[in-house]
């Protein structure tokens, strides 16, 4: 997978983490993932067509996403993902794909992401079809991380 691919994920990622949440992302080391492969207690999957067919995993425990959701709703102390929290960390996953599609498509590479999706449960599963999967580990300021899963062909 071509790298310029990637890195406006990772831009994205920062950008977006940083003013939705104010929390610094710094990157873990990347790696080619073999499907299928485990996940996360909690999974957001998004869909990009246009030059680039194929799916964004972002996978975090449940501390992660309540951090997240959390310092989205201005520090107020989330424990458990209710509806509320489940929806602010799926709008900042969208958001982020959102963010990604505009730098693509200003280096000409036009694509769509679909609505994402998300998945709570343990010992889950992913599988990505004919694709390989890179993972691109997101390690946030306030401790933990999110697995940043790209699966795309052109």
């Amino acid at each position: 997978m071509n790298v310029e691919y990637i890195n406006p994920f990772i831009e994205a990622s920062q950008s977006v983490l940083k003013s939705i949440a104010n929390m610094e992302v710094t990157l873990g080391k990347v790696y080619l993932k073999n499907s299928p492969y485990p996940s996360d207690t909690l999974a957001i999957i998004i869909g990009l067509t246009g030059k680039l067919r194929g799916q964004v995993i972002f996978s975090m425990n449940k501390e992660v996403a309540c951090k997240i959701a959390s310092a989205m709703m201005m520090g107020m102390p989330v424990t458990e993902l209710d509806e509320i929290s489940r929806s602010a960390v799926t709008e900042a996953a969208n958001m982020i794909l959102g963010n990604t599609a505009t730098i693509l498509y200003n280096r000409g590479i036009a694509i769509d992401i679909t609505p994402p999706s998300l998945l709570m449960g343990d010992n889950m599963q992913i599988s990505t079809n004919k694709m390989k999967t890179v993972c691109v580990p997101l390690n946030i300021s306030n401790g933990g991380t999110i697995e940043l899963d790209i699966a795309v062909a052109e």
